[in-house]
């Protein structure tokens, strides 16, 4: 089974890319982000064309997650993330597929912080925690795969000073991830790559792609269950390098 995550930016503009990217990578599960559009405006026709089952919360302008499934439809367990009745903004989505759980999840940016946006950073985070727990103790085979909006460690960020005050490499935002490491989700990408540097963004400005000065922000986080059926994972940087590209790559993992 291939799982991959995928910020996708603007899904009716990366079209293109997107159905390329599945006719070639061919992944079972793929989990997008900032898919930029309003249910109304999603390409659901054009996706179950192209073989993919999917359930999708769209957003107009901003955020909207997906779970697409090859040859398969995903049934949906989750629409929100618990904890806040009150925040609308289209962040995380559940469903199950061929026996095993996936989130599809956009983390917030924080930026800038400090301020009432990073304070929502930590607040999201709290909540995903918690019920990142729930999940790991119902011992089941789950997938939290999206853009998580945090780079790990020093190690996760290209060597600069630019990023020092960003919301992304925060003290308290780098614990909300560990926090998760914690409880006993294994980090799909530091498995297999213990000591390399592994990149899953390149931001458009200062020419940030062609120097390679890239952030490891999607992730892969697998429950025990999970960890033990890992077989193998990667970016798929290619897609970073195409015309209108994302600024995110792909990021997958390949299970028995």
């Amino acid at each position: 089974m291939k799982i991959a995550t995928f910020n996708i930016n603007n899904v009716n503009r990366r079209l293109a890319n997107l159905l390329a990217w599945l006719k070639e990578a061919k992944p079972d599960v793929v989990c997008l982000q900032e898919l930029k559009a309003a249910e109304r405006q999603l390409p659901k026709s054009t996706i179950e064309a192209a073989g993919y089952g999917a359930v999708w919360l769209g957003q107009s302008t901003w955020n909207g997650v997906a779970i697409l499934a090859r040859g398969a439809e995903p049934i949906p367990t989750r629409m929100e993330l618990p904890g806040d009745p009150d925040d609308s903004q289209s962040r995380y989505i559940e469903a199950a597929v061929n026996g095993v759980l996936i989130a599809s999840l956009y983390a917030p940016n924080g930026n800038p912080q400090p301020g009432p946006k990073f304070d929502y950073k930590l607040a999201w985070h709290a909540r995903l925690n918690a019920h990142a727990a729930t999940l790991l103790a119902a011992d089941v085979p789950v997938v939290l795969a999206g853009d998580f909006n945090i780079a790990p460690d020093a190690r996760d960020v290209y060597a600069t000073t630019s990023y020092d005050d960003n919301a992304l490499v925060q003290p308290e935002s780098r614990a909300a991830f560990r926090q998760l490491l914690d409880q006993g989700w294994t980090d799909a990408i530091r498995k297999r790559f213990p000591t390399e540097t592994v990149y899953s963004f390149w931001d458009y400005r200062r020419n940030r792609w062609p120097r390679d000065a890239g952030l490891r922000l999607d992730h892969l986080l697998l429950s025990k269950k999970m960890a033990k059926r890992l077989t193998g994972a990667g970016v798929d940087r290619g897609m970073r390098g195409r015309d209108d590209a994302s600024d995110h790559a792909p990021v997958w993992i390949s299970t028995k």
